[in-house]
């Protein structure tokens, strides 16, 4: 018998039982002074003969209501464990609904027998009611249809990728009673739209249980009752984030992965994994086609997506599926900038971009207004001696919350009220920099606030970011006002930006996005101009409303650098020319995905500890001659951007190579020497270590 652990306990425990059990079953076993959740382990990575005199504890206890998690889920497991760098134990209970390790037999037996009654009286022969296909729509689901993949649909925004998806789950499902399909994406705050749409599809024809969410901003109850459904069959479709790669999925046909490029797909805590990469080995492993989609794709699956050339005749592992055209005929927004170096200082919102906003609110159109910072300002400032709101736990600045008046830390949580006086002198002539979401909503009020909409009321601005929406309920009642057309103006972080078909938005505007033009991080210019095009692709959507209202959709870029390449290629929204210049960089600096990386990351009271665990660990390594070092450069350890949250130092170092073979072969080998220096006096001071295979951060 083995239970799943943290690393500190083993991969492996062994346990007797009275009975022979199959791999997978769920069991309670003692461990310690208390009963935790375990799983069966398959016997060929049983740890070998017991020590001599050694005896075995008897597990506690069998959850008979749950079939046993089959070989597919556990090699799912055993390969993000190994390829992470993570135990086995930790990954196997992440991906377990929390809920299952506190409920006994009896409970979860009639947890079971709900959902199969609810489902007898249900479901239907009603054929699905579909929507006309465009030509190009038809195309991609004819080749997904007859072709293995792995498939990259290459969608501009507005090209209905969605519709796509919703064929091929139809298909698979019709094709074959006990398939189940998996659709995943970035954000929970897609998955009720997302939610709705699959359950007015397939609902009628499969039943209401048929559909089912699994995601973090779930309660225990819910994610249970979505996992077991999973897990049983009952649930023929599952809608998730990223944790939905793990969930137990035995018909498993097809993965979707919406929005592939997006970063919320790696997770940031604990094994550190990308859901996406984890579905297309889940896909070849188990025998399902595996959908990525996007209108900008990462640069890693534009590689992989490469046609075959004469220099190159293998070409990437995954089919590129191109639809460039916009539903409906719908034109994509003409990309507008303006060269901030002409305003006057200080300006927020230039003359013709506040002119155009304008203009669309006085017709009766609405407008986005996209700013990634939220808060009213960066930081607080003292004019007389420099003191800044800097935060005492993190080397980072309190950000400035106007609506309530406090200054709160992003990165720890710590939050004082604002002082009336510098803290530091005294002075009562204390100032916010820079701006933030809440700063943007204010100033565009006063600035809009003359001006009335066609109905003579005076113009509605509203505000979503991370602020806005932290009570229940909350973004689904402020998306709701903004289809309903109650807003004209919409100011919000990238949170906006993402996937949300708002049908009556005709203009959109970044007003400060140079930030990640200059940044230390070489994948801030594909992250910046994922972020753009996928923001202005909300404008426009509805080609009949555009057409009606006689307008043409924009999207409003301010910049200091209006002849960067970024801009260039927003402009003409030529996604594969910037892919290309990108990929080119890559390549000459020998770059992912031209390399692999990993990171390792000590955290510490010092930064003198952390850098010399780190700087200890590479010499053993050196020392001990480890298989791989030979193709693997090891950088040396240097602080995080950020060196100091909530009083912990933390610095981290980079390892590159050429092979992802190699790497994994180094990683593996070392992880016992890092084990071993950490046990090291010297290094007292550190607090922990973790490995990140894959950094999307660096």
């Amino acid at each position: 018998m083995h239970t799943p652990a943290h690393s500190g306990v083993g991969d492996l425990l062994s346990y007797a039982c009275d009975r022979p059990l199959p791999a997978g079953t769920l069991v309670r076993v003692p461990l310690g002074r208390r009963d935790v959740l375990g799983v069966v382990w398959d016997a060929e990575d049983a740890p070998g003969e017991l020590p001599e005199g050694a005896t075995l504890r008897a597990i506690a206890g069998v959850l008979d209501g749950v079939a046993p998690l089959d070989r597919s889920w556990r090699r799912l497991v055993a390969f993000a464990a190994r390829y992470y760098q993570r135990a086995l134990g930790e990954v196997a209970l992440a991906a377990l609904p929390p809920q299952l390790r506190d409920l006994q037999p009896e409970q979860l037996a009639r947890r079971l027998r709900r959902p199969a009654k609810a489902l007898a009286a249900e479901g239907g022969t009603d054929a699905i009611k579909n929507i006309a296909l465009s030509a190009e729509q038809e195309s991609a689901r004819a080749r997904i249809a007859s072709e293995p993949g792995p498939f990259l649909l290459f969608g501009s925004t507005g090209s209905g990728k969605t519709e796509v998806y919703l064929r091929c789950v139809q298909e698979a499902l019709e094709a074959d009673p006990a398939a189940q399909a998996l659709v995943m994406v970035p954000e929970i705050n897609l998955t009720p739209q997302l939610e709705e749409r699959f359950t007015a599809r397939f609902a009628p024809r499969f039943g209401s249980q048929a559909v089912v969410s699994l995601h973090s901003g779930m309660t225990p109850p819910q994610r249970l009752k979505s996992w077991l459904a999973a897990h049983s069959g009952v649930a023929r479709i599952v809608l998730g984030t990223r944790m939905a790669v793990f969930a137990s999925l035995p018909g498993l046909q097809l993965i979707v992965v919406d929005e592939e490029h997006d970063p919320s797909y790696k997770q940031q805590e604990g094994a550190r994994y990308s859901a996406r990469d984890l579905a297309v080995w889940r896909g070849r492993e188990q025998g399902a086609k595996v959908l990525l989609g996007s209108a900008t794709p990462s640069l890693e699956s534009w590689h992989a997506s490469r046609p075959p050339t004469p220099e190159d005749p293998e070409g990437g592992r995954y089919l590129r599926l191109h639809m460039p055209s916009r539903i409906g005929a719908g034109a994509l927004a003409r990309v507008r900038r303006v060269d901030m170096n002409q305003q006057p200082r200080r300006t927020v919102f230039s003359a013709p971009l506040l002119q155009a906003i304008t203009e669309r609110v006085a017709r009766g159109e609405q407008s986005m207004v996209l700013l990634n910072r939220r808060g009213y300002a960066p930081v607080l400032h003292c004019t007389d001696c420099g003191w800044k709101s800097d935060c005492p736990h993190c080397s980072a600045h309190q950000v400035f919350h106007k609506t309530d008046r406090t200054l709160r830390c992003h990165h720890c949580g710590y939050t004082v009220r604002v002082p009336l006086h510098c803290p530091a002198c005294g002075s009562p002539d204390i100032h916010s920099m820079g701006r933030g979401t809440e700063q943007l909503e204010e100033q565009l009020a006063a600035l809009l606030r003359n001006v009335q909409r066609p109905d003579g009321n005076p113009a509605r601005i509203a505000r979503i970011d991370a602020d806005t929406t932290k009570a229940k309920g909350a973004l689904e009642a402020q998306l709701a006002q903004v289809h309903s057309g109650e807003v004209d103006v919409l100011v919000g972080t990238q949170m906006i930006a993402k996937g949300h078909d708002f049908r009556r938005i005709t203009l959109v505007a970044a007003v400060q996005p140079d930030g990640a033009l200059f940044s230390s991080d070489f994948r801030a210019p594909e992250r910046l101009f994922a972020l753009l095009m996928q923001a202005a692709g909300r404008a426009g959507r509805d080609a009949a409303y555009v057409a009606a209202q006689g307008t043409q959709s924009e999207m409003w870029v301010q910049t200091y650098h209006p002849q960067h390449a970024v801009y260039e290629a927003l402009r003409k929204h030529d996604y594969e020319a910037f892919a290309a210049q990108q990929l080119r960089e890559r390549a000459e600096a020998a770059m992912p995905p031209f390399a692999y990386q990993a990171l390792v990351r000590a955290d510490a009271r010092t930064q003198e500890v952390a850098q010399g665990f780190l700087s200890a660990a590479t010499a053993a390594a050196h020392a001990a001659g480890l298989p791989g070092l030979d193709v693997v450069t090891l950088f040396p350890p240097v602080p995080l951007t950020v060196q100091r949250v909530a009083n912990m130092e933390r610095a981290q170092m980079l390892m590159e190579s050429p092979s992802r073979a190699a790497l994994q072969r180094f990683l593996a080998a070392w992880q016992p020497v890092l084990q071993a220096t950490r046990a090291q006096p010297a290094h007292k001071g550190l607090v922990r270590w973790l490995v990140d295979v894959d950094p999307l951060t660096i």
